[in-house]
């Protein structure tokens, strides 16, 4: 009983830690600056909103903690 609770921790946070990797990464290959306001955003592409809905929790707390912007498309 132990042992499954220990493996069903351990595969919870490797899986977090997948999925705050990866969409660290996605960030810094997906941000574009907006001369316009000043800031910068990820741009999340209009045909495969799939990625946004993967990254949405992330990205509220991203937001949240840096200031970040987000955007289905280019501006």
């Amino acid at each position: 009983m132990k042992r499954s609770i220990r493996m069903g921790m351990f595969a919870t946070l490797f899986l977090a830690v997948l999925y705050v990797g990866s969409y660290i990464s996605y960030r810094e290959a997906h941000t574009e600056y907006r001369e316009q306001d000043g800031r910068e955003y990820v741009i999340f592409p209009p045909d495969s909103l799939a990625w946004y809905y993967v990254y949405r929790p992330a990205s509220y707390l991203d937001g949240r903690l840096t200031g970040m912007g987000f955007h289905i498309g280019p501006h």
